[in-house]
């Protein structure tokens, strides 16, 4: 698991100063806190932590000589900017449940003999223990067809008895649908020649 260090954030220093300087801010909050911990990070060990993790992702927090088993739980995005604004932990309970979603990746994608994937559904919601996290699902899309259709019910995730779905099983994940670029082809190809014998 990675560690990322944290320093309490004062309040009277405004956020925007804060990412001037090189810092993301944060939360850190938690059933076990009196109050939430407002943070900062150096913005290189954020940019370096989110290489390997992802919201749903966990990390040991060290916050002023505290550790914290924390689970990532939002991440704000400045995509104008290309860096984060924000970033926000939950501290983990061993014995206590908590909400999070795991991120569904097609993979194998160059195997897939014939079709397109269309992919419906980009992340799962649910709620587990912290030693049953996931954060992420892989489906082979190397083991797909045309015509296929892979539901939430159909991954590993949702066989597990310690995660506790809060999509919808029923929901449609992936579906691998024919490539149609060929007829079009065809199609021009007999304008072509239609308007080759109109001259």
């Amino acid at each position: 698991m990675n560690t990322l260090k944290a320093e309490k954030r004062d309040l009277s220093i405004k956020a925007k100063k804060l990412r001037r300087e090189g810092f993301v801010t944060g939360n850190l909050f938690g059933h076990e806190l009196e109050t939430s911990i407002p943070l900062k990070m150096e913005k290189g060990a954020i940019a370096q932590l989110l290489k390997q993790e992802r919201k749903g992702g966990r990390v040991m927090l060290e916050v002023e000589g505290k550790t914290y088993n924390a689970l990532i739980k939002e991440v704000d995005y400045n995509s104008l900017k290309r860096c984060v604004n924000e970033i926000d932990f939950q501290a983990l309970v061993s014995d206590e449940m908590v909400h999070s979603t795991a991120e569904i990746h097609l993979i194998n994608l160059e195997k897939l003999s014939a079709g397109v994937p269309q992919q419906m559904l980009h992340e799962i919601s649910f709620k587990a223990l912290p030693a049953a996290l996931v954060d992420k699902v892989e489906i082979d899309a190397g083991e797909l067809k045309v015509g296929d259709t892979v539901k939430v019910k159909d991954l590993p995730i949702a066989q597990d008895k310690d995660i506790n779905l809060t999509t919808d099983s029923e929901a449609t994940v992936v579906i691998i649908t024919e490539v149609h670029a060929s007829a079009e082809a065809e199609d021009t190809g007999e304008a072509d020649k239609e308007e080759d014998k109109a001259e």
